[in-house]
């Protein structure tokens, strides 16, 4: 069934009221919501040719992918989806585990008439990018999954770590789960807790610029919108369970997997190989975790490389 779109969504989130999009980005892209019966989700598309559908991380909604969708979009119809819960998608209290969110983005896929498609993950976006295409196998043409750890299947650290770069970066993951007193301690302190979570994670501190910092925070200070942020987390039980059924089925298609020398580096694609038998890595020198907005032209170069007839990432 094809979806029809609801009358082009506007203001804050939308292509109609976002800093810093590229010239001409507005005339080629448009902000929709499209009813999928359970939930509607938002999504910014444009471009032609075959279907690329863009997952973004945590705390970021679609603006993250803003650097990379018009040179993509020269050779790819791009949907660049806020998945549930983010953004200006619905916010519903339940189905923030694997399997539900990443058979919104199927069901949004096939609604748009793309019955096989190309795909990008990052961050929160690599683990439904993994369980889209682990659940939906024959859909995916080809996989991108870029700095994240997949739950249940990635080395876990223990609950007393050693006071490393990585446990700092990750210690949000306890936190984040946390019934609601997370809630409580960063309500009204969105820029202190999130501020620090990108400038821990960049290449440097101020490797995400502060104008780009202060949107997602404000993103995440409308109505309901921390509530939500923080639900994905609350549903690692269920993902992780998940996650350990998918891996007895490794992947088969293409995957490329990206990470950040400054961050995880090689340990995304140490990490891939435990689920996936055609893997390529990339490792992009002078980035941390924000792959698409601080490597946005390498990454660039890589996508069009591997999805190439003939592809293959560049060392």
């Amino acid at each position: 069934m094809t979806l029809v779109p609801a009358e082009p969504v506007t203001g804050f989130g939308t292509v109609t009221a976002v800093p810093d999009l590229p010239a001409g980005f507005a005339e080629r892209f448009r902000s929709n919501r499209y009813d999928l019966g359970d939930i509607s989700l938002h999504a910014v598309t444009g471009g032609s040719g075959p279907a690329l559908l863009l997952v973004g991380g945590w705390p970021q909604f679609w603006w993250q992918w803003r650097k990379v969708m018009l040179p993509l979009s020269e050779h790819f119809t791009v949907i660049a989806v806020d998945p549930r819960g983010v953004g200006r998608s619905d916010r519903p209290e339940t189905g923030y585990d694997s399997v539900t969110a990443a058979q919104d983005l199927a069901r949004l896929m096939t609604g748009l008439d793309h019955e096989e498609f190309r795909l990008v993950g990052h961050d929160v976006g690599m683990m439904l990018a993994y369980a889209l295409a682990g659940d939906h196998p024959s859909r995916v043409i080809q996989l991108v999954l870029a700095e994240a750890a997949l739950p249940g299947i990635s080395d876990d650290p223990s609950a007393l770590p050693p006071a490393t770069r990585a446990v700092q970066a990750t210690w949000h993951f306890m936190f984040n789960r946390l019934p609601s007193v997370n809630e409580k301690l960063v309500e009204g302190r969105e820029d202190l807790y999130f501020g620090d979570q990108f400038a821990t994670k960049g290449a440097t501190p101020d490797a995400m610029p502060s104008e780009a910092v202060a949107l997602y925070v404000e993103a995440l200070r409308r109505p309901g919108a921390l509530h939500a942020s923080f639900q994905p987390y609350r549903a690692l039980d269920a993902t992780i369970a998940q996650n350990k059924v998918r891996m007895r089925t490794p992947l088969t298609m293409p995957v490329l997997a990206v990470g950040g020398a400054a961050f995880r580096g090689a340990g995304v694609a140490s990490d891939v190989r435990r689920v996936a038998t055609d893997v390529k890595e990339l490792v992009i020198e002078g980035c941390g975790h924000y792959v698409p907005e601080e490597a946005p032209d390498a990454l660039i170069s890589a996508l069009l490389t591997f999805f190439a007839p003939t592809g293959s990432a560049p060392a």
